[in-house]
């Protein structure tokens, strides 16, 4: 068997030899890659230009930090997200293949499916918090001009008023349609949807500075007084939040990488997308919050709050209207096209793209996610449980393509259903993975439900990817292959080159 493989590009229809139990035209490697560094960089501005991300950096005040402590924290937070990002884009750029199916060189043919339905489920969750975040928009828009709604606020179901769950309804639908066209619409969307927040949140922070005088706000907002090594660490605490926030769409960062023409253009992407247009993004975000304090007499960390008490109609309108397109643009991004390749995986033949997708919105709304946002505290102890399971899932997917496999992959045998096939491994299974997955979810699980060990729980992703990555190292440290550029070096050398 060859070393190194190159990536097929044919379509699945020309592929015969590829397994109907591995492949279907939406798993198998994508015949043109040619998105450029614009379309990652919108990716990344639809994931951070949300109610939710908002809501998650505002909520670093109630840590007890200062402005300036909480904007280190999400440029920080965001830098390691980078970092990840270009690690994680590789393997599945150069096969041109999505996260569930590059998860087969680690977890075998048919055992992918574990982290593939891991990362699904996940997707549940995420789905249902976002849509719920844009659900609450539409509600706050529709009582403004039609205040006898108020009436249909009064009672509730499963803790979401009868209103609730009409624009609940109406935001899922929405989202179904957009995602219904395919990856190319999601691409045209996603190039609009995140540039148009920033036109809200600039004009909304300087309506707050006018309103204000910029000398007039406070930018120490911290309800409580820490001393040096207690906001030492909280500054620690959320700077792994902020990771934590990033860790499902990261993981699955696979699933657009590769469509991209190059490593380059990726990194390009990632470049402006995070660091340069996460910090604008926090700045206005910093600037809004500690605004309230000033304007309103208290600090509010709920943007459509925000937006809902500035004095024109039409501005709230356009303002709460235009942060639900954004949040609808994450929504798919994040935890429609993730879950849509997730399911497909596990039964190519039977669940299409579509079918996948679809799946994971209906399990969003059994999940009642406006119960896992409601508080502060709730939503770090939500992302808790979540990095738990994406930190074990990260490392050994890096492990396994840089320290064990030597950067290759051999595109053919992934979808190769026989022993013959290179990610065959025990029966379509590689123990090694699943070995080390179960005991680091485990632990990071432990942090967030030992009261003893609560202290740590919000480094449960960098915790998970430590002990995934580690134990998978020793485990299947036998099977460590030589790097594509080590072995080039050897094979000129016995050619006397």
């Amino acid at each position: 068997m060859p070393i190194h493989t190159e990536p097929s590009l044919a379509p699945a229809a020309t592929r015969a030899d590829y397994s109907p139990r591995l492949c279907n035209d939406d798993l198998a490697p994508v015949p043109q890659q040619n998105w450029t560094w614009y379309n990652i960089f919108s990716f990344w501005m639809s994931d951070v230009h949300s109610m939710g991300g908002y809501v998650v950096a505002a909520s670093f005040f109630t840590l007890g930090l200062a402005s300036w402590q909480v904007l280190f924290c999400l440029l920080a937070g965001i830098g390691i997200v980078q970092l990840c990002a270009n690690l994680v884009a590789k393997p599945s750029q150069m096969a041109g293949v999505p996260y569930a199916v590059i998860c087969r060189q680690a977890f075998g043919v048919f055992g992918a499916n574990i982290p593939a339905v891991i990362r699904g489920l996940i997707a549940f969750a995420w789905y249902g918090i976002q849509t719920y975040l844009a659900a609450n928009a539409l509600m706050l828009v529709l009582l403004k001009f039609y205040p006898e709604l108020n009436s249909m606020t009064q009672s509730s179901w499963l803790g979401l008023s009868l209103l609730g769950w009409c624009c609940f309804g109406t935001m899922w639908l929405l989202q179904a349609i957009v995602f219904w066209h395919g990856m190319n619409a999601i691409k045209r969307f996603i190039d609009i949807a995140g540039p148009a927040v920033y036109v809200v949140m600039f004009a909304l922070a300087g309506w707050i500075v006018y309103k204000t005088g910029f000398s007039a706000m406070s930018f120490t907002l911290a309800s409580k007084h820490l001393t040096v090594s207690e906001q030492s660490w909280q500054m620690l605490s959320a700077t792994a939040l902020v990771v934590s926030y990033f860790s499902g769409p990261l993981l699955n960062f696979g699933d657009f990488s590769r469509y991209s023409k190059s490593m380059s253009e990726v990194r390009r992407g990632n470049r402006w997308g995070l660091p340069f247009n996460f910090l604008l993004f926090s700045v206005v975000t910093v600037v809004i919050v500690s605004g309230t304090q000033s304007l309103f007499g208290r600090m509010i960390t709920d943007p459509i709050e925000t937006v809902s008490m500035v004095g024109s109609d039409l501005a709230v309108a356009i303002g709460l209207l235009t942060m639900i397109t954004a949040t609808i643009g994450i929504n798919i991004v994040a935890n429609f096209v993730s879950p849509a390749f997730d399911f497909s995986n596990c039964s190519p033949q039977k669940i299409s793209f579509r079918t996948g997708g679809m799946i994971a919105a209906v399990g969003s709304v059994v999940l009642t996610p406006w119960n896992l946002f409601q508080s502060p505290e709730l939503i770090h102890y939500t992302l808790d449980v979540l990095g738990a399971f994406i930190g074990p899932l990260f490392g050994i997917l890096i492990a396994d393509f840089y320290l064990i496999k030597g950067g290759k992959v051999s595109v053919d045998d992934l979808f190769n259903a026989t022993p013959q096939g290179r990610y065959w491994y025990r029966n379509g299974f590689n123990p090694h993975a699943i070995a080390a997955l179960l005991p680091a979810v485990g632990i990071c699980l432990a942090t967030s439900f030992i009261p003893a060990l609560h202290s740590v729980a919000n480094f449960s992703w960098f915790i998970g990817v430590a002990l995934g990555a580690g134990s998978y190292r020793w485990l299947a440290r036998a099977g460590r292959e030589v790097p594509a550029a080590a072995y080039q070096d050897v094979a000129l050398q016995k050619e006397g080159l």
